[in-house]
C-alpha cells in the first residue's frame, strides 16, 4: 500500500496529521526530555536522532501506508505528541509478531488527561477500516503503568513478555474486532 496520503484525523479534542519540517523544533523538545523517554529509551534524543525519526515517519507513509502522526490540540494547536503504527523490525526476543506496531509518546502537560488513549482509538479506528489488520502489537516497559492502562484501555492485552536492547519488555496484543455479521 505505498505512497498512500497521510490522512488528518480529527477527535473530540484532537488534530492528528503527518509530520511536516515544521514539527522538527517541539518534536526534538519533546523527544529530548528526560521525563518522556524514561520508560521509551531512557536516553534523550539527540538532534540528529530526531531528524532520523522524522524522516522514518515519513518512510513509513510512503512505503507501508500507514505510519506516526503528530498530535495537537483542537483548541491550542499545541504539540500533544506522536502516537502512530510502525514496522521498527525490533531485534528482540523473542521476536514481535509481523503486525503493525502501536505506539504513542505524549509532551509533558499533557499526561493523564486522556489524549494518549482518545489518539490511540483514532489511529486503530482508521487502522481496522484502512487496513484491516489481523492484530496489532505494542511494547510497554513493565514500569510504565500509564502506558499499560493506555494500551488496556484501548483493546490491547499482555500475550508475552521480551527483551529489548537489553530491557524486559511486556508484549502486548490487539486482536481484530469482530464484524458485523460474520
Amino acid at each position: 500500500m505505498p505512497a498512500t496520503p497521510i490522512p488528518t484525523i480529527e477527535t473530540e479534542r484532537l488534530v492528528m496529521r503527518g509530520h511536516r519540517l515544521e514539527d522538527f523544533e517541539e518534536g526534538f523538545a519533546m523527544w529530548s526530555d528526560p521525563t518522556v523517554v524514561r520508560f521509551i529509551s531512557g536516553k534523550p534524543s539527540t538532534r540528529e536522532e530526531m531528524w532520523s525519526r522524522l524522516l522514518r515517519y515519513v518512510g513509513h507513509w510512503e512505503l507501508l501506508g500507514y505510519g506516526f502522526w503528530v498530535v495537537r490540540e483542537k483548541a491550542t494547536g499545541r504539540l500533544v505528541g506522536e502516537v502512530g503504527l510502525g514496522d521498527f523490525r525490533r531485534e528482540m526476543q523473542p521476536a514481535l509478531p509481523k503486525a503493525p506496531e502501536a505506539g504513542w509518546v505524549l509532551a509533558p502537560g499533557f499526561q493523564g488527561k486522556g489524549y494518549a488513549t482518545e489518539a490511540v482509538r483514532a489511529a486503530l479506528a482508521w487502522a481496522d477500516a484502512r487496513l484491516s489488520p489481523e492484530r496489532v502489537v505494542c511494547i510497554i516497559s513493565p514500569e510504565n503503568a500509564a502506558s499499560i492502562r493506555v494500551a488496556e484501555k484501548s483493546g490491547f492485552r499482555q500475550f508475552g513478555q521480551g527483551v529489548y536492547l537489553g530491557h524486559p519488555s511486556l508484549m502486548f496484543e490487539r486482536l481484530a474486532p469482530v464484524k458485523a455479521g460474520a
